[in-house]
């Protein structure tokens, strides 16, 4: 461990070298990854420094048991050698955490789309139901949460909703939600009382900026038409409704939530920024076969994650095989339980697989 917190520091010492040199400041890109590079070593550097400073103080001790007389020095170095090794141990667990590989996104803001799946209007209604719970959710974390686009299913709820969700560790707490969701309830348009089993996909994408995603607008059809559903007096008067179209990928983004075109503009080119990011991830994990299979599973949007099961009352996450019996309290918000230990186990695999390297 000793050998790899050396290895942060003199990479965190030679970020702060090149910070400075005119040829990174000229270059925003490059100073904008190293900047990050280097708030994200600081913290490391720092606790190691602690580290060290608990070491020297420890043999110190050893010293003055070994070699003074004076009881009173003794007695202090007693103290020391009872309270030292046990901070030594606490400081060695918080490095051991730190030093698993941290995705560099969780930091940033979300695109969230929750589409609805196999249920026809049911699973339109429990796309609903899962906003309203990620709404809940976002408002206890304190998050800004806006609604991008939208289309609403014939008996209630949504066949699509997108929106942005920003405020403090947003993907690194979202990021586990992206995947299937599965309900299993009796349909309010049930007549004989039967159980069935929906489903609705969300998708949890880092919002990226400029610098780490370009797009060449001539790659891309910009389409405006009028807005519909709610929104007031300019709904279908006027063209501030924006679509648009990245010719090379197919992909096709909307935006219809602002009255002013320009603001709808901006919005949708962040969601196309992070969709074009997903892919290219996605390449690149499959060249470098870096996409591992950990029990929080791949966050790939076809893997089944969770079941809400009504009559039982209950809430199964089928990654860590973890289920609360609490349906209602998990429908209003309640899934921070659910977030921590999927990030514990995603934790404990990273561990495990950097001690197997």
């Amino acid at each position: 461990m000793i050998d790899k917190l050396e290895e942060i520091k003199n990479r965190f010492e030679e970020v702060g070298q090149l910070l400075v040199q005119p040829d990174t400041i000229k270059d925003m890109k490059k100073y904008s990854l190293l900047n990050k590079e280097y708030k994200g070593l600081e913290k490391v550097v720092m606790k190691y420094e602690e580290y060290k400073n608990i070491l020297s103080n420890i043999e110190s001790a050893k010293v003055v048991l070994n070699t003074e007389k004076d009881l009173e020095f003794r007695k202090m170095a007693k103290e020391e050698m009872e309270e030292l090794p046990l901070k030594k141990e606490q400081i060695e667990e918080e490095l051991k955490q730190m030093m698993i590989p941290k995705d560099p996104n969780d930091s940033k803001d979300v695109i969230l789309e929750i589409r609805a799946g196999t249920g026809g209007d049911e699973a339109a209604i429990f796309a609903g139901d899962l906003f309203r719970m990620y709404q809940r959710f976002a408002d206890k974390m304190r998050w800004k949460m806006t609604i991008m686009d939208l289309q609403e299913g014939t008996s209630g709820g949504y066949k699509e909703i997108v929106c942005s969700l920003s405020g403090e560790d947003v993907y690194g707490q979202m990021k586990y939600e992206s995947g299937v969701h599965r309900v299993q309830r009796i349909p309010a348009t049930e007549t004989q009382g039967r159980v069935h089993t929906s489903a609705a996909s969300v998708v949890v994408l880092p919002e990226m900026d400029e610098v780490e995603v370009e797009i060449d607008m001539n790659d891309v059809r910009k389409d405006t038409y009028c807005s519909s559903g709610p929104g007031g007096q300019s709904v279908n008067t006027t063209y501030s409704a924006i679509r648009l179209t990245h010719i090379p990928s197919g992909i096709v983004v909307t935006c219809q939530d602002q009255k002013s075109q320009l603001k709808n503009f901006d919005k949708a080119l962040k969601v196309l920024r992070s969709r074009l990011y997903e892919i290219e991830l996605k390449k690149h994990n499959e060249e470098v076969g870096a996409k591992r299979k950990t029990m929080v599973g791949s966050g790939d949007r076809s893997d089944k994650i969770r079941t809400y099961n009504y009559p039982q009352g209950r809430v199964t996450d089928h990654r860590i095989g973890y289920s609360q019996h609490n349906l209602p309290t998990v429908m209003d918000g309640e899934i921070g339980t659910f977030i921590e230990k999927l990030r514990l186990a995603d934790h404990a695999a990273k561990m495990s697989e950097g001690s197997t390297d």
